[in-house]
């Protein structure tokens, strides 16, 4: 044998079987379309006693389906992480930096964060590593690549005492 395997041949009663299904499929397609045709007839569609699309439903569940329909899990996901932070990084770090984005690029997929201390921001940036590792197994697989952690914003040096006209700071006497 050349690595193939013989197919069995279906026998008379799997043949029967397969006919049957076959006709009740097209037995219910036939239904769907004389359905379809008694309902444009009528002008248009109509709430019946079966459940259909057009049913209430409730608010959790619909916000399921929204979300599932416009793919927005991944987005609505990594919102929750950012209601959740403190009980994901714990409440010391939480208390110094706050997560300000995310890039749900596929090709980046960066949570960037602030430290309200350039002590928490290397704090942070040595924890890392294993904070996406937590954060990808809460969301799912690859869903953080890369925390980007800022530091404290400076005060603006654009005006002062000593400060040129047109000026663009320290760099233009350098290059």
């Amino acid at each position: 044998m050349n690595g193939e395997r013989k197919v069995p041949e279906a026998s008379g009663v799997d043949l029967a079987r397969q006919a049957l299904a076959a006709a009740k499929e097209q037995a219910r397609a036939r239904g769907a379309a004389v359905q379809q045709k008694r309902q444009a007839g009528r002008g248009g569609l109509r709430s019946g006693a079966r459940a259909d699309g057009r049913d209430p439903l409730q608010l959790g569940a619909a916000l399921e389906r929204l979300k599932t329909e416009r793919g927005w899990e991944m987005p609505m996901a990594v919102g929750g992480v950012m209601g959740r932070w403190p009980e994901i990084v714990g409440d010391d770090l939480a208390k110094h930096c706050v997560p300000l984005r995310y890039d749900d690029d596929p090709a980046e997929r960066v949570l960037t964060v602030q430290c309200d201390s350039t002590a928490w921001a290397t704090q942070l940036r040595l924890l890392a590593p294993q904070l996406v590792a937590r954060l990808n197994a809460d969301l799912g697989q690859g869903t953080v690549r890369l925390i980007k952690v800022l530091g404290p914003g400076g005060p603006s040096r654009r005006f002062g005492p000593l400060r040129a006209p047109g000026s663009t700071g320290p760099g233009d006497t350098y290059g």
